[in-house]
């Protein structure tokens, strides 16, 4: 198997001369942990991996180590009906529902609006620190959800965005993914123009062109620790500033107490009308796929 070294892990920089500032991630097992519990057919084992890639990549960048990022992608007529996935703390979850028969019908590597249609993305940003929370809905325009992201960044941030991600599988066949993020920060005083906003501007035309040239051959090799990749990109800079590395895991967060505490928030009546035969409540988690078996009059506790 790839060797784990260069796997489930992020690391961030910033070059402060062009004031852009880029990520790195690289998935391996925690993708295989994921995809494990469901069985997914490969265009949608595929597009759920592309997805928690594009999740850990944008939510590692929350500075409030208790806020959580959420990405969810649907549509009313398409094949995937509901993607979700979240980020918090460096735990990644995920599942996809999807119309298996519509699936069947579609070519063997589905272009985004095959599986979409007239989708829509909704990137959520929860702040526990303090309680704030943001929330931008774009069409799932473009030929990727990487595309799909970056124009959530042009419309709702107003930040000029890169990202790029490959996923692929080792001889083993286990999932390898990586991502590259970069972002022109805004530079200026709130309440007048800000100078570094435009995506013609000459400090982020010369980013996005390195970065571009990066590619899913170099993103997706475990061998290649992340911050060679960096030196590949930027090692012309007069600085890049590179960041501390930090993890990924599986994180999805059921449990049976935490979902009797759920069930208990119901009126009697209503988890009577829950409950089976034997006083048992089925509650299924779609993360995990695991189904928790729950007594009802447990839950009232």
């Amino acid at each position: 198997m790839t060797d784990h070294i260069e796997l489930d892990q992020t690391i961030g920089f910033t070059i402060p001369a062009r004031h852009a500032r880029g990520r790195l991630v690289r998935l391996g097992p925690v993708l295989d942990e994921i995809l494990a519990a469901h069985a997914y057919p490969p265009a949608i084992e595929r597009l759920l991996a592309e997805a928690l890639t594009l999740t850990a990549l944008i939510g590692s960048t929350l500075k409030d180590p208790s806020g959580q990022l959420t990405i969810q992608a649907q549509t009313q007529a398409g094949v995937v009906k509901l993607l979700v996935c979240d980020y918090r703390g460096g735990d990644l979850r995920g599942y996809v529902q999807f119309d298996a028969d519509r699936l069947a019908e579609a070519p063997e590597e589905p272009t985004l609006f095959a599986l979409f249609g007239e989708g829509y993305l909704a990137i959520t940003f929860d702040l526990a620190e303090t309680g704030e929370r943001y929330q931008g809905i774009v069409p799932l325009d473009g030929e990727t959800l990487a595309e799909a992201a970056e124009s959530y960044f042009a419309q709702s941030e107003q930040i000029p965005t890169l990202i790029n991600f490959g996923v692929t599988r080792d001889p083993a066949g286990h999932h390898v993914a990586g991502g590259l993020l970069l972002q022109h920060l805004p530079e200026g005083e709130i309440g007048r123009e800000r100078l570094h906003v435009r995506h013609d501007h000459p400090e982020w035309e010369h980013v996005a062109i390195l970065g571009r040239t990066m590619g899913a051959d170099e993103l997706t090799d475990a061998a290649i620790p992340l911050e060679t990749l960096i030196w590949r990109l930027f090692n012309e800079e007069e600085e890049v500033r590179v960041q501390t590395r930090s993890d990924f895991r599986k994180g999805c967060r059921c449990d049976a107490a935490y979902i009797a505490g759920v069930l208990a928030k119901f009126t009697n009546e209503d988890r009577r009308e829950m409950a089976d035969e034997h006083g048992m409540i089925h509650v299924d988690c779609a993360f995990c796929a695991k189904s928790f078996p729950v007594p009802a009059e447990s839950a009232a506790l």
